[in-house]
Parts: C-alpha cells; structure tokens; sequence
C-alpha cells in the first residue's frame, strides 16, 4: 500500500522477535531500500545493503533468498558508485552458485563497470563454453573484442548477440559497435544495424546515433552561424583567425609534444594530433599559457568555455590520414572549426551526406553527433582550431546540471 515506514517498523519487530529468520530480515531490508528511494537517502540505502548482507548470513537460508538478496545488494551497491564493493558481492554470488550463467554475465558487467575488460573476457569466454547460445554473454564479448580493435571477430558476436534477442541485448551500444565494426570492414549491413537501432529507439534517426542525448533538440548536420545565435563568437573567431593561427603554429614549432596523437581509435591511417584548451568546461591553464591571446579572446563566450559536453582544440591532420565515419556522443552541442592552415585541395568533410571543404579565416559548424568522415590526401598538412559550443535550444539550467562528458 506504500505505507514504507510502517512496513519497516512491522518488520523490525519481527526481526526483534525472530532474529534467525531470514524472511523477516529480507522484508527489512526490502523496506529500508524502498524508504531510501522515498527519501532519496544513500544513508538509509546504505543501511539496506548491509541487512541484505545480513540475510545471507543466516543459517538455513533458502537458497532462492541467497540469490535475491545478493542481486539486490550489489545493484544498490552499483547504484552508490561502490563498484569494487558490488564485484566482492557479485562474485560471492558465481562461487555460490557456479552453474548459473546469467550471475557470470553480471559478474562480467561488473568488471566492465570498473574498466577490468581483462577479466570481463575471462568471465564471457566462461559463460559461452558452459552456454555457446547465450546472446547477452556474446554481445559483451563482442563489445569488449571491438574495444580491443579486433574488429572483424567482433562482428559474429555482436550480430548473433543482438539476433538472439536475449534480455540485456537490445541495448543502443551493442547497434552502434556492431555497426560501426561493418563500416570499418567496407560492409553497408552497418545501415541495415543502424536503421534497426532507431526503429528500437536507441538513436534519433540512422545519421544521428549519438547515445546521451536531451530530447526534441533541433537536429541537422550543417548549421548556419545565424541559426546557432552565437553570431559573435563566429565574428571574434573569424576577424581574429591570423592571431589564432599563429599561436598554434608557434606551439607547433617549439613543443611538438604538446600535440598529443588522436587516442579514440577513430583514424584507419594517418597521423592527426589535438592541443587541447578546454576540456569538458575545464580551461587547461597550462596549455593556455602557450596560446594566452587565444584564450584571452575565448573567456568572453562561456557558450564555449562553459560546454562541459566539448572541447576547444587545435587539430592538425597530415597528408594520407582517413577519419572513419563516426558520430560524437552527444546531440547537447554543436561544433565549430576554423580554417587556419589549408592546403588548396584533398582535404574534406563529410557529414551526413553532404561533403564540405575547409576555408582559412572560415568557420564551418556542424552537429557531431551526426555520423562524420575526414579525408587528408593533400600535399601538406592542415591546422584547424575546434570549439564546441552548447546546442541552442538547451535551457540555462540544462547547462548548469547536464553531466560532463
């Protein structure tokens, strides 16, 4: 009836009186994580994973009971962030229980969760030997080997995974790899994945498959400076584009180091490498110190240096590189690059369908999170400078409370 406090009391005078009972203490720990969600408490939640610790701990304790209470103890303990906490819990459950696949599958998320894709592997290989047909063991395993950049074996697995239609499967990542896994293979099956994964609603539409994403925002690739509003920000970059250019070049002659190569495993070849300025809505003020005019003319416009969704960037991309398609992980922006240096023809953009090219003291702006390629096949290399601006239509509270990325 949702009564909450009530049931806690009725079951702590059972506890009281039935110490040894592993219902009655199951039943409180039930009210405590229902009263915590109520008064929205980690204090009381806390109180529940250790009495659903407790429940094992009993003598003569249905084994169905051990099970329950175990799962709710380490999804709470997920819930907190105590994500080493919840793999003790986890694999108390596979050692208990060790003919039961679906608590390795947890205990193999578990992992994930803590960035061990090592022993998430281990556990996945487990899981498939003692069940071959387990989709929610292979779509892991399959995500883990495409993180591992072995592409072509991951694609049986992601594709048999999500086939399989198992719980845990239909989730949008598992659409998004497998996808992008066939793109980098030359395999256009990748649309056929990618249109499936919108009909399940897991992304906006077949060219925009970002994954963390604020409703009913305005959605198309290419953006006029007018249509973003940030018709200043565009002017200061385009007047000044000379001081910012010969600040990048500058850092470029003297600290080649502080170019650090493109690390997301987005390039098939080539040799592309960023300076960063902002990060998530942080100023690198050491970086800034290399490019102080450049920053300085950046503090007025918060819409850029206040994005905690984006970066600002120098970028410089060397003759023979290929940028696989791609999308960026957000719709909360949009992003601007300003021709610095740019060899008179090989170079261009695609997002979407549409293909643009790169023009010195011009800004282009589109939505990253639209699918995006970059071909480099000029005679030399070419600088641009990247900053990403919050989309528009996000409310001034959005932008204070969106969580960084």
């Amino acid at each position: 009836q949702g009564k909450v406090e009530e049931a806690l009391r009725a079951f702590e005078a059972l506890v009281n009186q039935y110490p040894q009972s592993p219902r009655a203490r199951y039943g409180k720990a039930q009210s405590e994580d229902d009263l915590a969600e109520k008064m929205r408490s980690n204090e009381m939640l806390q109180q529940a994973i250790n009495t659903y610790d407790e429940v094992v701990s009993l003598p003569n304790v249905p084994s169905d009971l051990i099970k329950l209470s175990l799962k709710r103890e380490a999804d709470r303990q997920q819930f907190l962030g105590r994500m080493r906490g919840s793999l003790v819990t986890l694999q108390k459950l596979v050692q208990l229980f060790p003919s039961e696949t679906s608590f390795k599958n947890d205990l193999g998320v578990g992992y994930l969760l803590i960035g061990d894709n090592s022993n998430a592997k281990k556990v996945y290989e487990e899981v498939l030997s003692l069940a071959p047909n387990d989709g929610f063991a292979k779509v892991h395993y399959g995500f883990i080997l495409k993180a591992e950049n072995k592409i072509a074996e991951s694609i049986p697995y992601l594709r048999e995974g999500l086939e399989s239609g198992d719980p845990g499967t239909d989730d949008g990542r598992f659409y998004f790899h497998l996808g992008d896994a066939l793109q980098r293979m030359g395999d256009k099956e990748a649309y056929k994945w990618y249109e499936l994964g919108y009909q399940r609603g897991h992304f906006a539409s077949v060219w925009q498959r970002s994954l963390y994403n604020v409703k009913g925002l305005k959605a198309q690739p290419w953006w006029t400076a007018r249509e973003t509003g940030y018709t200043e920000l565009v002017k200061s970059l385009e007047k000044n584009w000379k001081l910012i250019r010969d600040e990048g070049l500058a850092v470029m002659d003297k600290k080649r180091s502080l170019f650090l190569p493109e690390d997301e495993n987005l390039r098939e070849k080539g040799d592309w490498s960023q300076f960063t300025l902002w990060q998530q809505g942080r100023k690198n003020e050491n970086a800034c110190k290399s490019v102080p005019k450049t920053c300085a003319l950046l503090e007025r416009f918060p819409e850029a240096t206040g994005c905690r969704r984006g970066q600002i960037k120098y970028s410089i991309m060397h003759p023979g590189t290929h940028v696989w398609p791609h999308t960026g992980p957000t719709n909360c922006r949009l992003r601007m690059h300003l021709g610095l240096v740019i060899p008179k023809e090989g170079c261009r953009i695609r997002c979407a369908q549409e293909n643009r090219d790169w023009e010195e003291g011009k800004v282009l702006i589109f939505d990253d999170s639209f699918e995006h390629e970059v071909w480099q096949d000029a005679e030399s290399y070419r600088l641009i400078f990247i900053v990403d601006v919050w989309h528009p239509e996000l409310t001034a509270q959005q932008r204070r409370t969106l969580p960084a990325i």
